[in-house]
């Protein structure tokens, strides 16, 4: 307590975020607790009606918040039997002073979050906790219902099967748990009504986000897209069998990173000659080249159990970042129907983007945001710039006495994994409990059956298995479990020694050293690391932590340049030596760079769309809720109108006109989407064959964007009253599909990843691979110079010093083959 509280302080000296004092907040609390005494004698019927009586529409001033906690204390030990620790009463005052709260896993975050939400909904707010997935926001809300109920305060939740009727009813109570993408894509629903009645959100007020790092960060640059049904879109059966010849490295080439595909000129003249000798790219055949590219996107770059499932028939994507099915989501643009080729499965109909939203515009349309995770800190800079939230860190009930070991680095992904079941079985030997954190699905079964051929009982969660999550995840504390998770991050559940109710061998667990973690890898960032490490040692438990890793793993090949690097590991495989090392630590840190880039340079695209969305939204808002359609129409065109209204119920003429407005207004939103896709698409091709810096393509793509958007709205009315002129519209009112104006016949969601060419960090990365890699008779030391001016170079890159060794010289004594060669020529 004294070294964090230490620590506090060294970082407010320095300014860093997590330098919140919380010396106001622990002066409350103390008064909480002596407050505490005065509401014991209180009924449950007392306690609740003199928290209804302090309701109020202006928040709650110092004197009521005192006595509300106390309360709410109170309700928590009455109703679900834990009286709440100091700790979580400052969590829960900093969380109503919009704050961020770092509190370690098992310090008990869910519980300060239900007393923060009750104190903002009894001050008069409406709160929506934002949890990371379905299963989350069904269980707290249902294991904090009691405590609510006590406090007279209304709780809901919903999730992805949730009906609209459903979302309506939950949205209106006083707290409403929801995944954040439910609510993303539920605003994004509501702004394609076409009658008010159909909305189910209600106006955001304060959003307390659950895991906030993961979902205000990691999650914040991910578009959350509606798309709308067109047709059924198969690909040709020719079309699946011939991308399945294609060689890779002749036929076609993978860019650095991973992201994209194109077919090389060898493999062009394969695809022309196939179908008899046409020119791809005459416009007549376009539809064919579009056929080519996406097959060829689905058979090479998206993964079985990695990037989707095959279950029941249909394709299911996988939400990475989660590791569960991302139910009720597709891909757009005829990709979902080349998963489906590929799979061999029923192809399902093809659609247009209709809207997006990023969780980060989001978020910041809430006029109040706070929330709770284990590890805020790292990122409390970008909290700051993105959201101008800070960070308070509340210490541990107990201090933390989890051993972590150093990370154990191979060469070869092969003898990584040998060494890693190794360990595994030797440590299973003791009975001690195990948790391997996995990446992906994929990984997870590889894993699992060498587990099973090294003959090690162990138990799996991943994607496939997401609904017995609760009961694997709360039993991996017991003596002799082994269990593999897959993204163990956000799980929410909590892992006790002993299992649910510690009573299977509690004490043995402990004597063995408590729960042990193992990482099968590093993540893109140390705080993700973290946030699996933070699964052992518990509210003081004992518990212990080691991550594996090697030189082939998919964050040093992308992050690093390890060409210069002269390993020399031992008879394992296993490397120790210092520069071996520093390069993995060194990719970390550069991936962790390269995704802050991400999110500011995606922000930047989707600041001006947001703007114009704003423009577009406040005229769909008066069409759809005033008469602004009908005179627009009856001023564009008088004579139809008139006749109609001569003709007709004035209300039904006045029904029609909103409706054949709000179809153009959305039509040419849609429009207008696509082409800034495109344009976005360009820029990147653009930086991607230089000039990138000088070019500066946020410059471009913002006057090109607000040329497309200046005469939007004004050529909607005028193709609406085209459209009015001829529609059909009789006493029934107006057809939609004779008047060729039809609304999507479905629906539905998706997340993509907003930037498939990467960061800037990720190509000058890839530009150094491709010119050092062996046999390229280049030297780093001889590119830097010459191709990357540290002008130019990402904030992350800037830094020589802190590149690893091979990247700024070789050593002197030492020579390399393309070092040799080079000397002579010389």
């Amino acid at each position: 307590m004294a070294l964090t509280k230490i620590t506090s302080r060294f970082r407010r000296l320095l300014q860093r975020p997590g330098s919140i004092d919380l010396g106001p907040y622990e002066r409350l609390t103390q008064l909480v607790a002596e407050a505490e005494e005065s509401v014991q004698s209180l009924s449950d019927e007392e306690l609740t009606e003199v928290v209804t009586e302090m309701r109020t529409t202006g928040g709650l001033d110092e004197d009521d918040l005192i006595e509300f906690l106390a309360l709410a204390r109170e309700a928590g030990k009455r109703a679900i039997g834990e009286r709440a620790f100091d700790g979580q009463i400052v969590g829960a005052l900093a969380l109503l002073r919009g704050r961020i709260v770092e509190m370690a896993t098992g310090e008990g975050k869910t519980l300060a979050g239900a007393f923060a939400a009750a104190g903002y909904a009894v001050g008069g707010r409406r709160v929506q906790v934002m949890a990371v997935n379905d299963y989350l926001a069904q269980r707290d809300s249902e294991w904090m219902g009691p405590i609510y109920a006590l406090l007279g305060v209304t709780v809901s939740h919903i999730g992805q099967a949730s009906t609209p009727e459903e979302r309506r009813t939950a949205y209106q109570a006083d707290v409403c748990y929801a995944p954040v993408s439910e609510l993303g894509f539920d605003v994004l629903r509501d702004r394609l009504v076409t009658d008010v009645a159909d909305r189910v959100t209600v106006k955001p007020d304060v959003a307390l986000v659950d895991e906030a790092d993961s979902v205000l960060i990691d999650e914040a640059r991910v578009p959350l897209v509606l798309a709308g049904a067109t047709r059924t879109e198969e690909l040709d059966d020719d079309v699946v069998a011939l991308v399945r010849t294609l060689r890779a490295g002749v036929d076609y080439e993978i860019d650095g990173d991973g992201r994209t595909v194109a077919l090389t000129d060898k493999g062009t003249d394969k695809v022309e000659k196939s179908f008899g000798d046409i020119n791809l790219y005459e416009d007549e055949n376009l539809d064919r080249l579009t056929q080519i590219n996406v097959a060829l996107h689905a058979e090479v770059l998206l993964r079985k159990d990695v990037d989707y499932l095959v279950r029941d028939g249909k394709v299911s994507l996988i939400n990475n970042s989660r590791g569960r099915i991302a139910k009720l989501q597709r891909w757009p643009d005829g990709l979902q129907a080349a998963v489906e080729a590929k799979e061999a499965v029923p192809v399902s109909d093809s659609g247009e983007v209709l809207d997006s939203i990023t969780v980060q515009a989001l978020v910041s349309s809430y006029p109040t945001l706070c929330g709770m995770t284990g590890t805020a800190v790292v990122v409390g800079e970008q909290l700051q710039e993105f959201y101008n939230v800070e960070v308070a860190v509340v210490p541990p009930n107990k201090p933390n006495i989890r051993i972590d070991e150093p990370d154990r680095l191979y060469l070869t992904v092969e003898q990584k994994n040998k060494a890693l079941v190794e360990h595994i079985k030797e440590i299973h030997e003791t009975g001690r409990p195990i948790l391997i954190g996995t990446h992906s699905v994929e990984e997870s079964e590889q894993l699992s059956d060498q587990l099973e051929a090294a003959e090690v009982p162990h138990v799996v969660l991943n994607a496939k298995n997401d609904a017995e999550e609760a009961a694997i995840v709360a039993e991996a504390g017991v003596p002799d479990t082994v269990t593999v998770s897959t993204q163990m991050a956000g799980r929410g559940t909590d892992i006790r020694l002993g299992g649910r109710d510690g009573s299977h061998d509690k004490d043995r667990a402990a004597e063995l050293g408590g729960l042990y973690v193992i990482g099968t890898g590093l993540h893109a960032s140390q705080r993700l690391d973290d946030q699996l490490r933070g699964r052992a040692g518990r509210q003081g438990d004992p518990g212990g932590s080691l991550f594996f890793a090697s030189l082939g793993d998919e964050l040093v090949t992308r992050y690093s340049v390890t060409s210069g690097l002269r390993p020399q590991p031992d008879e394992n495989g296993r490397l120790t030596d210092r520069k071996a090392i520093a390069m993995l630590e060194h990719s970390q840190r550069v991936a962790d760079g390269a995704n802050a880039e991400l999110h500011r340079t995606t922000w930047s695209y989707h600041r001006l769309t947001g703007q114009q969305r704003a423009i577009l939204l406040d005229t769909r808002e008066k069409v759809l809720t005033e008469d602004l359609a009908a005179e627009k129409l009856a001023e564009l065109a008088k004579e139809r109108y008139d006749e109609l209204v001569e003709e007709l119920d004035e209300d039904t003429v006045k029904d029609a006109a909103r409706r054949i407005a709000l179809h153009h207004l959305d039509r040419k939103w849609t429009d207008h989407l696509a082409y800034l896709a495109d344009l976005r698409e360009g820029i990147h091709l653009r930086s991607l064959a230089g000039g990138i810096v000088h070019m500066k393509p946020i410059d471009e793509f913002n006057k090109s964007a607000i040329a497309s958007f200046d005469p939007l709205i004004a050529d909607a009315w005028k193709e609406a009253a085209e459209t009015f002129k001829e529609a059909e519209i009789t006493a029934d009112g107006f057809d939609e599909e004779a008047s060729g104006v039809p609304r999507p016949t479905a629906t539905w969601t998706y997340l993509v990843n907003d930037n498939p060419f990467g960061t800037e960090a990720d190509r000058i990365l890839g530009r150094l691979r491709n010119a050092i890699k062996p046999g390229s008779g280049a030297q780093a030391e001889e590119i830097l110079p010459e191709e990357f001016d540290e002008d130019e170079l990402p904030e992350e890159l800037r830094d020589l010093d802190d590149l690893p060794e091979e990247l700024r010289e070789s050593d002197d004594d030492e020579e390399t083959p393309d070092t040799k060669k080079a000397d002579d020529k010389d």
